[in-house]
């Protein structure tokens, strides 16, 4: 039986999203994957949007990423289940997440937010460039 607190607990998920590339446009994109998580009663970490912030680790340093990466397996552990957005495609790192999270027997789900994923961003005056 679940106590009030945990009934109104979101469910922890690691999200799996493109960082590589189009960096501003992937970042757009994390957000609104981490807000459909959230809508869905789940609570979102993506290692990926937050220990590439400015000051934390350089993803464009081979040894920092590789921190960065070996960090979010750790966190991996103790989320319900893995989350892959597809809309933008593969990146390297998320194929280095999916494996992780198949060698850990961990439940992956694939989703797609659909075309017009980056309204969202819009409709919070993020969206500077798009469009």
């Amino acid at each position: 039986m679940c106590t009030p607190a945990e009934k109104r607990a979101h469910v922890p998920v690691f999200v799996e999203s493109p960082y590589a590339g189009d960096i501003e446009k992937n970042l757009r994109y994390v957000r609104a994957c981490m807000r459909d998580c959230l809508l869905r009663g789940e609570a979102p970490y993506a290692s990926h949007a937050l220990y590439t912030q400015p000051g934390v680790l350089r993803d464009e340093v081979p040894e920092e990423r590789q921190h960065g990466i070996e960090a979010g397996y750790g966190i991996r552990m103790v989320m319900k289940k893995t989350v892959v957005y597809t809309d933008l495609g593969y990146s390297t790192g998320m194929k280095y997440g999916i494996k992780h999270a198949e060698e850990i027997g961990h439940h992956i789900e694939y989703r797609t937010l659909g075309e017009d994923w980056d309204r969202v961003n819009d409709v919070f005056g993020e969206n500077i460039e798009a469009k």
